[in-house]
């Protein structure tokens, strides 16, 4: 399935010369330490190591199913797809972390070919051993045999120890992702298009307010001479009034307005 020197099983020496154990299908940087493509045979063993990932991660559904029978078939699927790569690494003859990938493009838009590395696990009484170097030596082998010029890799929100590897070694931050389930998409959809009890009572008061303000004509608004007359017509008429009643409270034999 995967086609390199190393993992062939030819003898190529690692860059830095650490010792190679040589066996067919086989590379490793480290004594102990192999890296090789998945086979079927290897789907039980790469399925407990996906939900011991899924249950060290914490997230959940996100990573994937707890159900062991569909895990089967889609490592499975992921094995027999165009495209589809999985690398199994092993320590001490033992599995103890893998890769799941894919090589994508040339597509509609894009004349790159590329690797998506979806996943990179290694179990925790394996670490600091080599085995992640190992599998990323592996995946660039595969990336160059399959002509693809660029790798990506997305690891889950909170993955703070592998960031910091994926970080050190040369991926830099290229895209964010987010992601939702169909039915909250869903269900987000057909409330955004039925308006809410209380945005519909905001919307009619905004279109009572308007039709007020429209037929509100500016003749209607007093100007400041016709606002000053008609102080002086209520005055005059209070005026009036007073004039009136003080003349009623008189006595019968009163003829002047001397006091």
């Amino acid at each position: 399935m995967i086609e390199s020197d190393a993992i062939a099983g030819r003898d190529v020496r690692h860059p830095d010369r650490i010792p190679l154990v040589p066996s067919g299908g086989l590379t490793a940087v480290r004594i102990g330490v192999q890296v090789r493509g998945a086979q079927p045979g290897d789907l039980d063993s790469l399925v407990a190591l996906v939900l011991t990932a899924r249950q060290e991660a914490g997230v959940g559904s996100q990573l994937c199913t707890d159900d062991s029978a569909r895990l089967h078939d889609q490592l499975g699927t992921l094995l027999g797809v165009e495209g589809g790569r999985i690398l199994l690494a092993q320590l001490d003859g033992e599995p103890a972390g893998l890769m799941l990938a894919r090589i994508v493009g040339p597509g509609p838009f894009t004349d790159v070919v590329a690797m998506d590395i979806e996943a990179v696990y290694v179990q925790p009484d394996a670490r600091r051993r080599g085995l992640g170097r190992a599998l990323l030596l592996a995946a660039v082998a595969v990336a160059e045999e399959a002509g693809a010029t660029e790798l990506y890799s997305s690891p889950l929100p909170g993955a703070r120890g592998m960031q910091r590897f994926l970080a050190r070694i040369g991926f830099a931050p290229a895209a964010s992702h987010r992601a939702v389930s169909t039915a909250v998409l869903q269900r987000r959809l057909a409330q955004d298009h039925a308006p809410s009890t209380t945005r519909r009572l905001e919307d009619l008061i905004a279109r009572r307010r308007h039709v007020r303000e429209a037929r509100r004509a500016p003749d209607d608004v007093p100007s400041p001479v016709a606002r000053a007359s008609s102080a002086d017509q209520s005055r005059a008429s209070i005026t009036m009034h007073v004039n009136r009643a003080v003349q009623s409270n008189r006595p019968p034999s009163s003829s002047t307005t001397t006091w």
